[in-house]
Parts: C-alpha cells; structure tokens; sequence
C-alpha cells in the first residue's frame, strides 16, 4: 500500500471510530481531508452523502456524490440503493427508478431496493404488482420481523390481492362458460396464479407415497359405497348421541406423553374439548364398544377400510367441544383417505382441508387426504359429533396396497409396533 493509500485507510479507520463515538462534525471533517486526496473515494463520498441527505437536506448534492462514488464502484449496490434515495428526495423519480434498478441488476434478491422500485412505480401509476409479488417471493416468513418491513409486506399483500380480485372480476365471465365438472383444477391453478388460493401439498408426518394427486377432497365416483353408508347414517347417529349422552366415554385425542414437544397441540392435549370413542384403533377392535353400535358395526363392515396389520382399520365418534378449533396440521401418510359422515352438527360449525372449506352436512359423508394441511373449527355453543374412519387412497393400485400390507408386519418384526413412521 502507498504512503497516500496509508493515510487514506488511517482517516477512514479515524472517522469511524469517531462516528461510533457520537462526534459526528469530527468525523466528517476527517472524511473531508479525505476527499481532498482521493476526490472520488467511494466510502467517504457516501458517508459525506448521507450527512447531506438526512442532516443538511441537500438532495442535489447528496445525488452529486453518489453519482462519483457510483461512477468509482460500479458493482457496490448499496451506493446505488443510496443514490435512489437521493433521486426521490430530489423529485426526480425516474432516476430513482434507474439506481433502483441498477442495484436490482447487481442482486436481484436486494428486498430494500424491490420494495422502493414497487413504492416508486406505484406512486407513478406503473406496474408496482408484479414488483410486489416479487418482495413477498423473496422476503420469507418470520415472527420476528421489524414493525416496518411487516407493514410493508401487508401493504404488498393488499395490492397483490386486490390485483388478483379485480383481474378475476374481468375474466370470469370468459371462463364460466367453459366451467364443467372436469374443469375444477384449472379453476384452481387460475386463481392460484392471481393469488386468490394456495396450493397445498401432501406433506406427511410419516409415509409418503410419492406421485399420488394431491387431492383435497376426492371425488365421491370413487367411493361407490357412500351412498350406502348415508343411508345407514341415522342409525349411526342414535348410536353415536347415546354416548355423548352418556358422557364420560371420550378420551383426550391428543394425549402426548409428558416430556413429548407437543408444538401446535399445546392447547388441546389431554382435553377433553376434542374427544373420542374407538371402534377399532390401529386394526385392534374394542369389542364392548362395537357391541353398543350394531348399526355403526354393520354399516363400516360394508366398506372396504384401510386393513393393514397393527393401522388400520381406525374408526371412531370424534366429539369437538364448543368454542374449540383443532389447529392446522397434517396426517401421517398419504397412503389412506379419511372419511367424515356428519352425525350431530350445529351451526357455525366447518372444516378446511387445504385451500376448500366445507361444512359438514348431517347425514352425509365426504372424504379427505389428511395428508393436506387441515383443520376443523366449533364456533358453535353445542358439541360437534362426526364418525371418522380410513380407507385405503383410491389411487393406490392393489399391488402397492399389498406392499404396504407386507411392510408395516415386516418393520415391527424388526424394530417393534410403531405409526406409520419409519
């Protein structure tokens, strides 16, 4: 390093210790001997820059300095973010918009520069839309975020949205005329492209079998035994109110052992607010129970259940308290579906699986991949009484249904009884 290099790096190192210490007149007048060496050194002219923008309220000369310590150090974006900052201070938004994007250029990925472009070209009517999708892409989600950036994002949110609700408004008159049965996926994917929904995906706490659709709620043409079942749905429902009646013989659903993370579940472990009474629980029949529902007993008997060895078949009366809402989660694989009959359904009472919600309806069934984030909610001042049971995903063949038969008898000989997690 030369002599001039020397006393350059020495200032430098004196003016930022001198601003750390508060005595920021020094500082800069250490910064100013500076420039009198190295006219155009870039950290000094930003520092000098930003005194000028914020202290002296010079945008002129602040936008003066940063253009040279731009023209100095071309691929440093922070001068270039500065620089916007000058520009819009000075009324020249165009030239906000062009550091702007020069600075995008150098890191696409720069949040603070995507959020000034979109402010920028939405206080000048230009597409701040796609702009803002591109904050909301890049800025992850996180609880710790500073009050100002969660404003920003909210505000980013309710342009994005409002933009999709009003480009839906324009085109849905072209698409109900093509709107069938069939077309309920393309639906889908239009109103995920205006972000009017999400798509969910299987997500499993334990087996996944990959490829399968991700179907929210599958159609009823698969399960032709639905209609046998509903009609069966009275009787179930006498059964099933008897023991709410009774009381007493619901158990916690969530009963985690102490010690065990019980994260979303805090709420509902060992409750009594969300109970149930098993049928059969992982294949194993309660007998004294199935002895007081022969009509429930006959109509799943029916049904071809998920059956394989120390799972399935599971079926119960599920009650939900009032008041009460069963948090967002996903099953353990995505090997089963999960069938709902409504027995005893107050209003206020729904079920999201995915991005459809649906109320249950008493006397019908519908079914399900748990799999997909779910959750059930209660705003009702009555209980909620459902019977809940598995059966095998209508899109497993049944040589995979074999597999899986052979698989689970295989690792508990191996590793002892267990979920279907590994």
């Amino acid at each position: 390093m030369s002599d001039q290099g020397a006393r350059i790096a020495r200032f430098l190192a004196d003016a930022e210790r001198l601003a750390a210490a508060g005595q920021h007149a020094d500082a800069h007048a250490v910064l100013e001997r500076v420039l009198a060496l190295d006219p155009d050194n870039p950290r000094a002219l930003n520092t000098l820059a930003l005194r000028a923008l914020n202290v002296g309220r010079d945008p002129a000369r602040a936008r003066a300095m940063l253009e040279r310590a731009v023209a100095r150090d071309p691929g440093a974006a922070a001068l270039r973010l500065n620089l916007a900052d000058a520009c819009r201070a000075g009324g020249d938004r165009a030239a906000e918009l062009a550091a702007l994007e020069g600075a995008l250029a150098l890191d696409p990925y720069l949040v603070p520069a995507l959020i000034r472009k979109a402010q920028a070209l939405e206080a000048t009517g230009g597409p701040a839309v796609p702009v803002w999708k591109a904050v909301l892409a890049t800025t992850p989600p996180g609880p710790e975020r500073p009050p100002a950036l969660a404003a920003v994002l909210a505000h980013a949110a309710r342009q994005v949205a409002a933009d999709g609700e009003a480009t839906w408004a324009r085109i849905a008159p072209a698409l109900a005329a093509a709107r069938t049965a069939e077309t309920a996926r393309v639906d889908h994917a239009v109103e995920h492209l205006l972000g009017r929904k999400r798509i969910y995906l299987n997500a499993p706490t334990g087996l996944h079998v990959p490829k399968l659709p991700a179907d929210e709620f599958f159609a009823e043409s698969h399960f032709p035994w639905l209609a046998g079942l509903e009609a069966a749905a009275a009787g179930i429902r006498a059964e099933g109110a008897a023991l709410l009646a009774e009381g007493g013989g619901f158990a916690p659903y969530v009963a985690y052992a102490p010690g065990t993370p019980v994260n979303q579940w805090a709420e509902l472990n060992h409750s009594p607010r969300w109970g149930a009474q098993f049928l059969w629980r992982d294949g194993v029949a309660n007998a004294a129970l199935q002895a007081r529902c022969p009509a429930t007993v006959a109509a799943l008997a029916a049904i071809p259940r998920l059956d394989i060895p120390g799972r399935g078949p599971t079926a119960f009366f599920s009650l939900l308290a009032p008041k009460t809402r069963i948090p967002p989660h996903t099953g353990v694989t995505n090997a089963r579906a999960i069938v709902h009959l409504a027995l005893v359904v107050p209003e206020g009472c729904r079920y999201r699986v995915g991005s459809e919600e649906r109320r249950w309806v008493e006397g019908r069934a519908f079914v399900f991949d748990d799999s997909i984030e779910h959750e059930a909610v209660n705003d009702s001042d009555e209980t909620r009484l459902v019977l809940i049971f598995d059966v095998w995903n209508p899109w497993l063949g049944a040589a995979e249904r074999d597999m899986l038969r052979a698989l689970f008898p295989a690792l508990d000989a191996h590793r002892g009884g267990g979920t279907f997690g590994g």
